[in-house]
């Protein structure tokens, strides 16, 4: 069998594979949709003063529809650390692109990126660029 190496680097050339990613956090909080009312009249709902959440860490690939998704009690460095080594490990013969917004616990120092792992960071205040922001939306709408 033939091989193609990387003149550079010495290795064989891989797969370039590009995944949104973002987090989002669902509970047990009722959120309320709109309402119809007489003009006037305040709409009047059941709300659940409890509030229980979790955090889905997701990365989707739109060209295939290929995911991850990771769920988690909370957002921070050593979650997002955990997220990466998974994803890593779920993919590992091909260079990974992330595009990622540009919370704290993505530029931590503390933060590890696997070899395989590329973070791609978008513009500040910008998550309609995220591709995976859709999603969020769509499974958060049935929920209200």
């Amino acid at each position: 069998m033939l091989r193609q190496y990387d003149r550079v680097t010495g290795q064989e050339p891989r797969e370039i594979r590009y995944f949104a990613q973002d987090e989002s956090r669902f509970g047990l909080k009722t959120l309320l949709g709109r309402l119809i009312t007489a003009c006037g009249v305040k709409p009047v709902g059941q709300w659940q003063w409890q509030f229980k959440a979790f955090w889905l860490y997701g990365a989707v690939e739109p060209a295939t529809g290929e995911s991850l998704f990771l769920q988690f009690s909370h957002v921070d460095t050593v979650c997002y650390q955990r997220f990466l080594d998974e994803f890593s490990k779920a993919y590992p013969n091909s260079l990974n692109i992330l595009q990622v917004d540009n919370g704290r616990f993505h530029t931590s120092q503390d933060l590890v990126v696997p070899e395989n792992v590329i973070l791609l960071f978008q513009p500040p205040y910008c998550p309609e660029l995220n591709p995976i922001e859709r999603l969020w939306q769509h499974l958060k709408a049935d929920l209200k």
